[in-house]
């Protein structure tokens, strides 16, 4: 048989076709247009993401049996504010993750509500991307459109719904909403409320691998495809990403170099840290995770090779570095300011260390350490909740550099595995479309099955100890830097 996974980015959606071994069959992608109506807000259009996706799933099939097709989930952009009236139509454009218009109503879910009352009813605190600050925000700013509201829902869900007719959400992509109650995964009461909205106008719950229903018979038809193809609920695109990587199951860990840059750390257990510097979410394998996120990871050596240098060449810059664990230029990575484990808009990027006998190759060197350093920040504070953590997976455009592998590996002290398959959110919902059609047992049992790893790059015991060295440095800058930072801004 055949699972599609859809994985709904921001600039684009992209489809993946698996076959029941793992075998990628064929892999289509398809853009939409982004919004900004204006500086710093965030749109976009449900009716695009639909449109897309039922092109992209035409020549996604176009080759092969549509008969085998058994089942479509998905990853997708998290966060995003859906709303929809009681005929289900789109009431306004999405309000997505990466939009900043929601400081004020972060601010009072922070300070007026207060962190410790959030974290008690969600597990988290308020963050400007999260949903129920949006909701407060439509609430305050276009009240005419919040009394029109019958279902709230987030991106990838719009899309189950637009296939299934369910209203639906699964447990990892709620997680990130700030309206539910992660440890017994279910709406948070006391957050509706403060949002003034009613569980009725809430998605149904699903574990990432259960089946929401089958396409609808009109969509079937537009396919091509039998009306007994299931509909699966999916996860948001970390957890997504992380069934992908095999990052399942308890103690498993997930690094991911991208143009921002997450720790993921799979656990049976459902924990919390009591500063709430990492998210904790339910798993799309039926148990719970911990994510520590930096906003800008990759995105850093893209910036200082493309902007600061002036070279594409990013393989022959890192080249001219040597001396690993003896770079006396350090480099704060907060570009964009920092989520985990800060959550600090204010702090900026900044280089200290430099002499007059500084190179080039000690600037791009330290950029390279500078991720690895605050990646490493997220990883101590899972070790203080008693996390043990031995080895990672890699992914993400930045662990193509097999520099910066040896430098994770390193710095963090955790061996490093690199996978063959890295094809993100896409493959991770091809993986619980398989888990929800039977194909397999579990979501471990499939990861297991299909998730191989090709290489292995180890700690060198005296490199970790100088980096040792150099990373208790490291995490004295921010501290002695953060009050200065409001006032350069």
């Amino acid at each position: 048989m055949l699972y599609a996974g859809v994985d709904l980015g921001t600039s684009a959606v992209k489809l993946l076709l698996m076959d029941g071994e793992g075998k990628i069959r064929k892999i289509v992608s398809r853009e939409y247009p982004l919004y900004f109506p204006h500086p710093g807000w965030s749109e976009q259009k449900p009716e695009d993401w639909y449109a897309m996706t039922v092109d992209g799933l035409k020549e996604l099939l176009a080759d092969s049996d549509k008969s085998e097709l058994a089942g479509i989930s998905f990853g997708g952009q998290m966060h995003g504010l859906v709303i929809l009236d009681d005929q289900d139509q789109v009431i306004r454009p999405a309000i997505l993750w990466n939009d900043g218009r929601t400081t004020k109503e972060t601010a009072y879910l922070n300070e007026v509500i207060g962190k410790e009352t959030l974290s008690k009813y969600t597990a988290n605190i308020a963050f400007t991307g999260f949903t129920a600050p949006k909701i407060l925000w439509v609430k305050e700013n276009e009240p005419e459109n919040f009394a029109r509201i019958a279902k709230i829902m987030l991106p990838k869900d719009y899309l189950a719904y637009r296939l299934s007719g369910v209203h639906c959400t699964d447990v990892s992509d709620a997680s990130g909403m700030l309206l539910f109650d992660v440890k017994n995964r279910c709406w948070s009461k006391e957050m509706l409320d403060i949002c003034g909205v009613k569980e009725e106008m809430m998605a149904k719950i699903y574990e990432s691998y259960e089946v929401v229903g089958t396409l609808l018979p009109d969509v079937a038809a537009e396919l091509g495809v039998s009306t007994d193809v299931k509909v699966i609920a999916g996860a948001g695109d970390n957890a997504a990403a992380a069934v992908g990587t095999g990052t399942v199951g308890d103690g498993r860990c997930n690094i991911s170099l991208g143009t921002s840059g997450t720790i993921f750390i799979s656990s049976e257990k459902f924990g919390v840290d009591k500063f709430n510097a990492l998210h904790a979410f339910a798993h799309a394998d039926g148990h719970y995770h911990l994510m520590g996120c930096m906003l800008s990871a990759a995105s850093c050596n893209k910036w200082w090779m493309d902007e600061i240098i002036g070279t594409k060449d990013y393989a022959a810059e890192q080249k001219q570095i040597e001396k690993l664990g003896e770079n006396h230029v350090y480099f704060l990575p907060y570009l964009m300011g920092e989520r985990s484990p800060h959550n600090d808009p204010n702090a900026r990027a900044t280089f200290i260390g430099m002499t007059m006998d500084t190179t080039r190759a000690d600037m791009t060197q330290a950029v390279l350490e500078g991720v690895a350093f605050a990646l490493r920040d997220s990883l101590e504070v899972a070790r203080a909740l008693g996390i043990h953590i031995e080895r990672t997976k890699i992914c993400g455009g930045g662990a193509k550099s097999p520099l910066w592998k040896k430098i994770i590996a390193n710095v963090m002290n955790l061996k490093v595995d690199v996978i063959e398959s890295e094809e993100g959110p896409a493959l991770g919902g091809a993986i619980l479309a398989a888990v929800g059609c039977g194909e397999f047992a579990s979501v471990e049992d499939a990861a297991q099955k299909l998730v191989k790893i090709i290489d292995t790059v180890e700690p060198d015991p005296e490199l970790v100890e100088k980096y040792e060295a150099r990373y208790q440095q490291f995490r004295q800058i921010y501290p002695t830097c953060k009050e200065l930072f409001p006032k350069i801004l």
